[in-house]
Formats: structure tokens, C-alpha cells, sequence
């Protein structure tokens, strides 16, 4: 096929098949962006930008279209986060003591994952690994998220934050450092996962701080906005907060991962994912801000309003 028969189609304009090739590309940009922003909203602007500049650019010499979009959305995302951190766009009520967002939780059911968040969730893109990310420089953050979870050449990368390959790598490093040591890889058995949450919630509940331990990594980490926890002593001292929330919960998978969604008077009002690795939990990330928790489906839990 020639390229006027690739691109005419019939009677389809120019337009409409850059459309149509764009299409092809979104779940794939969509997940890039959620990484980079940790908001679905934002992702979807950042997406959105990106088709904005196709339409105007001339892209018959680009070979890899994917390729291509991809460091342009990493483009438009890296813009917004130093915006989002020169200008400090963020309500208060996002932000810990640390100046670090709560990003945005995808929860589904306990059963599985939404056929729509499967690309989003692809690669384990846990509550944690977030979290973590949200703590990096705009810089580390693309370098990391580029390179280490879609794969694109140092030499790809350097040009949209400004550096040499050598210096991307460097971003890239100390950004997978921090991740490392704050996101562990989950186990992968999702029944594996409930079984122990599952625990650790029957615990709470009796108030039984050995079970409790029993079922908690000795380095594990609890995140609740401002407040840090670490250690599994100090996490099981305070049973008497979880047993209240593990009265009110309903199991549920946050992002991916063995998690539970706190409502009360037919709300969320708060959302824990538990990274369970080597059969103990090794962190809970709990988000509580209402901006984020409003916009949960609930549905998905059998939750009567």
C-alpha cells in the first residue's frame, strides 16, 4: 500500500487517520501519564495535549509513532509537575508534611481488576510504587518511569529533560534507589495477598498484637499522609485504630493489590493497600482525601448507598 492509499483510506481525511492511529495509542499514553502524574484527571490532560500536538506537527518522517508520542506525553507530564511544584496548584488537604500528593487510588473489585484499569494497572503500578514516586524530582520521576517501566533508550530520554544520556541514567538510578527501598514487589498470587490482609484484619479485630506481628514484616511501613509508621511493633501497637477501620471495611483490590475500602454512611472515607511480599506485609499506604476518595466507584464493592 502506498503511503496517499495508507493515508486517504477511501474517503477518510488526513485527520481522521492520525485520529484513528492515535486511538491505537491512548491506553498505552494514559498509563504512561497515570505513572508520571498519579491522577487520572491530569493523565487524561496530558493525554489530550499530546493529540493536540500531533494534529500539528508534521510526523511524516517519524518511524516509531508509539515511540514518539510516548516522550511527548513524558514531555507534557514532566511540564506539569514542575508546575505542579513552582506554582503549589495543590490544595493543602493533598499535600503531607513532606509536600508530597496523595495520588489518586484505582480500586475494583476483590474478584479482579476492571477490564479498563488493565493497562493502567500493567507492571504492578502499586499504591506504594506511587507514593514513592511522588517523593522523586520531576526529573528522576520521568528518567525512572521512562526508562525502567516502558522501556525507552537512555538516548530518548535525555532530550526531554534537558540531559546528557549519561545524566539521565543517573536520574534514573537514584529514582529506582528510593523505590527499592520504599515499594517492594508485591507477591504475585492475588489469593496469596487476601489471605494474609485477611489476617492481619481478624487480628486487629481480636486486638491480638502477636497476630498481628505474625503477619507484618519487621521493617514494614505504614503511610497515612503526614503520618509515618514503621516497624512492626509499632504498626501492631496501634490495633485499636485498625480494628475500628477493619469493622467498617470491604475487601477490594487498590491498584492491583490486596487492599480494603473504609465506608461509613454509604462514603469511602478511606482507602489501605497492603503490599504483601515474601508472605508478610510490607507496607499499607492509606489515602483519606476526600477530593480522591469522592470519586470512587462504589459499585464495584456492593456498597448500598
Amino acid at each position: 500500500m502506498s503511503g496517499n492509499e495508507e493515508r486517504g483510506h477511501g474517503s477518510r481525511s488526513e485527520k481522521e487517520f492520525l485520529a484513528e492511529r492515535f486511538e491505537a495509542h491512548r491506553g498505552h499514553l494514559r498509563a504512561v501519564a497515570y505513572r508520571m502524574l498519579g491522577s487520572l484527571s491530569e493523565a487524561d490532560d496530558a493525554v489530550q495535549e499530546a493529540w493536540f500536538k500531533l494534529s500539528r506537527s508534521d510526523t511524516g518522517g517519524v518511524q516509531n509513532l508509539g515511540g514518539w508520542l510516548t516522550t511527548v506525553v513524558g514531555r507534557v507530564c514532566l511540564d506539569m509537575l514542575r508546575t505542579r511544584r513552582t506554582r503549589h496548584e495543590e490544595p493543602l488537604d493533598d499535600l503531607d508534611a513532606r509536600g508530597v500528593r496523595a495520588p489518586e487510588p484505582l480500586v475494583s473489585s476483590a474478584s479482579g481488576v476492571d477490564p479498563e484499569q488493565e493497562v493502567l494497572l500493567a507492571d504492578s503500578v502499586g499504591l506504594a510504587l506511587l507514593v514513592v514516586l511522588e517523593t522523586l524530582t520531576p526529573a528522576e520521576r520521568l528518567a525512572f518511569v521512562l526508562h525502567d517501566l516502558f522501556a525507552v533508550p537512555y538516548e530518548e530520554v535525555a532530550p526531554v529533560v534537558g540531559r546528557t544520556p549519561t545524566a539521565a541514567r543517573q536520574l534514573a538510578s537514584r529514582a529506582r534507589r528510593r523505590v527499592q527501598g520504599g515499594a517492594p514487589a508485591p507477591d504475585a498470587d492475588p489469593a496469596r495477598q487476601r489471605e494474609v490482609v485477611d489476617a492481619f484484619l481478624a487480628a486487629a479485630r481480636d486486638g491480638d498484637f502477636d497476630g498481628l506481628v505474625a503477619v507484618l514484616a519487621p521493617d514494614v511501613v505504614v503511610r497515612s499522609g503526614a503520618v509515618v509508621v514503621r516497624g512492626a511493633a509499632d504498626v501492631a501497637a496501634g490495633a485499636q485504630t485498625y480494628a475500628h477501620l477493619a469493622r467498617v471495611s470491604r475487601p477490594a483490590l487498590v491498584n492491583g493489590v490486596a487492599g480494603v475500602v473504609v465506608v461509613e454512611g454509604g462514603r469511602a472515607v478511606r482507602v489501605l493497600a497492603f503490599t504483601v511480599a515474601d508472605g508478610r506485609i510490607a507496607a499499607i499506604d492509606m489515602v483519606s482525601d476526600p477530593g480522591l476518595l469522592d470519586r470512587l466507584d462504589l459499585t464495584v464493592l456492593d456498597v448500598d448507598g
